[in-house]
C-alpha cells in the first residue's frame, strides 16, 4: 500500500513537468533567424569578450570630471583582495573628519585594528548562536545556516559603528595592513574549519548535559585560541600607542600616548550609534523600519536595520551631507555596470541587447525580487554635480580598490 502510494506521488510529480520533445526543438531551431546579421554577431562574441563588445560608444565623451560640490578628502585607500569594503567606507567616511581638525594633508585609520576585533567578535556570536540552538537538530535552519557561514570578512554600517565604538581606531601606522589581512580568504577559511570543530564541541556538551558556567568557561577557552590565531595573522592590537604628525605648515606635533578609544574620542567625539541607516528597496512598504537577524558581528551588537525611503529622499540627504563636507556612507549594486577603464558605474554602459538582439526589461522591484541585484559594495559617496536647478547629474564616489 506504501509502495504503492509512493508510485503513484512520482507519477503526480511527473506530470508537473514536460521535458522538450522533438517537435518543441524544431519551433525553438526555427526561431533564429540564421542571417548575416545573426553570423557577424555569432563571429563576434565567439571571439572577444561580451562586455568589451557591449559598451556604449553613446556613452564616450559625455562625463567630465567636473562636480559642483565636494568633499575635501585626498589619497585613495586599497582593501586588496579581502570583502572589507564596509569597514573601509566606514573608515573613510570619518577619516576627513581628523583631517581637518589636525590641519593635515593625508591621514588613515588602521583597517587592520578594526577588523581584528570583528573576527574575534563575530567568533563569539556565532559560539553564542551554537550554544542558543544546542537543543535543535542539526538540519534546522538557523543551525544549518551558523555553520555554513562561522565567519567572514564582510559587513554593514552597524558592524562597523559597533566595532568602533567599543573598541577605538588608530592610525594605520600603528597597526598596518599584513599578508593576511590583505587577502582574507585563506585565513577565513582556517578561522571556519576551527569555529565549526567548535560548534560540534559545544552541541555535545549541552547534549550531554554540562551546566552554563561550564560551558561559559569552555567558550572563553576557544575564544583565546581564536584571539592566538588572529595574533599570529594580523598582529597583537595595542592597548597604548604614541604618535604624533606633521601638519599642512610642516609643523610637528607632540608625541602623544592613546588607548585606542581615548583616541577616537578625542579625534571624533561623534557616537557612530547616533546614526541611522537608511535605504532604498522597492520590494518592501516605505518609512517603515526592517531588520535582518544576525546580520551583525557582535552578540550584544546591532542588526542590520534600516529606514526604507524613496531614492529621492536618498538624493536628497546624499546633497546635503555633501554640502556639508561630510562624506557619507552607502552602498549599492557595483559589479555588472562598471567600466574600470574609465571609472564610471552607468546603467548605460553596456548594450546588451543590441549585441544579443533580445531585451532586459526588468525595473529595480522586479531586479531586487529576483535577487539578480543587490547591495554588494560599501563606498564613500563624496561629491554631486548639481544643474542650475539643483538636481544632480553625477556623483563622485571614493572607493577602496587603490
Amino acid at each position: 500500500m506504501l509502495l504503492l502510494g509512493f508510485w503513484m506521488l512520482q507519477i503526480s510529480f511527473a506530470q508537473q513537468f514536460k521535458g522538450l520533445s522533438a517537435s518543441d526543438l524544431i519551433k525553438i531551431k526555427s526561431s533564429v533567424t540564421n542571417d548575416g546579421s545573426f553570423k557577424m554577431r555569432q563571429n563576434a562574441v565567439t571571439a572577444n569578450g561580451i562586455a568589451k563588445l557591449s559598451v556604449n560608444r553613446e556613452n564616450a565623451g559625455k562625463i567630465d570630471n567636473y562636480f559642483s560640490n565636494k568633499v575635501k578628502t585626498k589619497s585613495i585607500s586599497d582593501q586588496k583582495t579581502s570583502g572589507r569594503c564596509w569597514l573601509f567606507a566606514g573608515l573613510n567616511f570619518i577619516r576627513p573628519k581628523v583631517m581637518d581638525k589636525l590641519n593635515i594633508s593625508e591621514f588613515e585609520f588602521s583597517q587592520n585594528y578594526c577588523f581584528f576585533w570583528d573576527q574575534l567578535e563575530k567568533a563569539n556570536l556565532y559560539l553564542e548562536i551554537i550554544l542558543n540552538t544546542a537543543s535543535k537538530q542539526m538540519d534546522d535552519k538557523t543551525v544549518e545556516w551558523a555553520f555554513k557561514n562561522p565567519i567572514g570578512d564582510g559587513g554593514q554600517w552597524t558592524t562597523f559603528a559597533d566595532i568602533v565604538t567599543k573598541y577605538g581606531v588608530v592610525p594605520k601606522s600603528v597597526m598596518p595592513e599584513t599578508e593576511q589581512t590583505d587577502n582574507t580568504r585563506k585565513m577565513s577559511s582556517v578561522l571556519t574549519t576551527k569555529l565549526r570543530e567548535y560548534g560540534l564541541e559545544l552541541r555535545e556538551m549541552v547534549a550531554s548535559g554540562k551546566k552554563i558556567d561550564v560551558l561559559s568557561t569552555r567558550k572563553i577557552e576557544m575564544l583565546g585560541e581564536v584571539y592566538k590565531m588572529l595574533c599570529i595573522a594580523f598582529g597583537t592590537p595595542p592597548e597604548t600607542f604614541s604618535w604624533r604628525y606633521t601638519d599642512k605648515d610642516d609643523k610637528i606635533s607632540e608625541l602623544k600616548t592613546y588607548t585606542p578609544l581615548g583616541f577616537y574620542k578625542e579625534m571624533l567625539g561623534v557616537d557612530m550609534q547616533e546614526y541611522i541607516m537608511f535605504m532604498n528597496d522597492p520590494t518592501r512598504e516605505y518609512n517603515k523600519v526592517y531588520e535582518i537577524e544576525y546580520d551583525r558581528n557582535m552578540a550584544d551588537g546591532k542588526n542590520w536595520k534600516y529606514i526604507n525611503v524613496s531614492v529621492d529622499v536618498l538624493k536628497k540627504m546624499a546633497i546635503a551631507s555633501i554640502k556639508a563636507n561630510n562624506a557619507m556612507y552607502f552602498s549599492c549594486d557595483v559589479g555588472k555596470f562598471l567600466t574600470k577603464e574609465n571609472g564610471t558605474l552607468d546603467v548605460n554602459n553596456f548594450d546588451y541587447e543590441d549585441v544579443f538582439q533580445t531585451n532586459f526589461p526588468m525595473n529595480k522591484t522586479q531586479r531586487i525580487k529576483t535577487f539578480e541585484s543587490g547591495s554588494s559594495h560599501a563606498m564613500s559617496l563624496i561629491g554631486v554635480d548639481l544643474d542650475k536647478n539643483g538636481a544632480p547629474n553625477k556623483w563622485l564616489i571614493e572607493n577602496s580598490w587603490g
